[in-house]
């Protein structure tokens, strides 16, 4: 990195990079090597100034419990938060793909602080849960080499939540396990879904209090997802298509392509 160029401007000329690339049939390079994240604490830094810079604030939260010195956690923007009969997403590999999973809407505000929240306050911070979409987006080439810092940096491959009907809390909470039917026309795809935590609300614990103590404050009407049932599926666009998550709920919506 150039010596003249202080962190500060590093992580805002690679977040203004990576806010060009969230168009459509975006299949784009790794960033500049001088602009690179090194590390993942330089990538939340991007995610930063991203959500500085973007014309939108953030409405939500994706999530999962560290992994393998892994860190997976990205904002979701407001404006790309949806709910209703259809839903535009960007055509990636030729379809529109998301990953099934539960959307947990809070219900008040966890000012950021340096301290933990304990878990009851953070469950009584959670309010109505919901059958959720992530739509997903891979900006980077297939072949672009781009490493997990610059993964974590462009927000994981999110482009966007839908937000399905409500759901009972308490079977929100221990939806380890849902069968999943996504059905358009003859083509019914069915999947023993498993989530990637023991339980899906547990990461939620573990996000507020990473975040906060980096200043973040989780605001009322926030919609965090904690992690996909089927990881990511492939679907056509312009068809009814029925989601259904067996024992818990069923919604039809149209995907279109923006």
């Amino acid at each position: 990195m150039n010596t003249l160029m202080t962190y500060n401007t590093k992580f805002a000329l690679a977040a203004t990079e990576l806010l060009k690339r969230r168009v459509k049939g975006t299949k784009a390079r790794r960033l500049n090597i001088n602009l690179r994240p090194q590390n993942i604490d330089d990538a939340l830094n991007i995610q930063s100034q991203m959500v500085e810079q973007y014309d939108g604030t953030v409405g939500g939260w994706k999530c999962l419990l560290p992994f393998d010195d892994k860190i997976i956690v990205a904002p979701i923007f407001s404006n790309t938060i949806q709910n209703g009969p259809e839903c535009k997403l960007f055509k990636d590999q030729g379809a529109a793909l998301i990953e099934p999973e539960i959307a947990f809407i809070l219900n008040k505000n966890l000012p950021a602080k340096d301290t933990d929240y304990s878990e009851d306050e953070i469950n009584s911070a959670i309010g109505n849960c919901h059958m959720a979409l992530e739509l997903i987006q891979s900006r980077f080439a297939d072949d672009s080499g781009a490493e997990f810092p610059e993964i974590v940096a462009d927000l994981i491959v999110n482009q966007g939540l839908f937000i399905g009907p409500e759901i009972d809390r308490d079977q929100a909470f221990s939806a380890s396990h849902i069968n999943l039917t996504i059905s358009q026309g003859d083509n019914i795809q069915t999947f023993e879904g498993a989530h990637p935590n023991p339980l899906p609300h547990l990461p939620i614990y573990w996000l507020v209090n990473f975040m906060s103590k980096r200043g973040v404050t989780f605001k009322k009407g926030d919609a965090i997802i904690t992690g996909s049932y089927a990881g990511v599926v492939a679907l056509k666009f312009n068809i009814e298509t029925t989601i259904s998550y067996e024992n818990i709920g069923e919604y039809k919506v149209t995907f279109l392509e923006d």
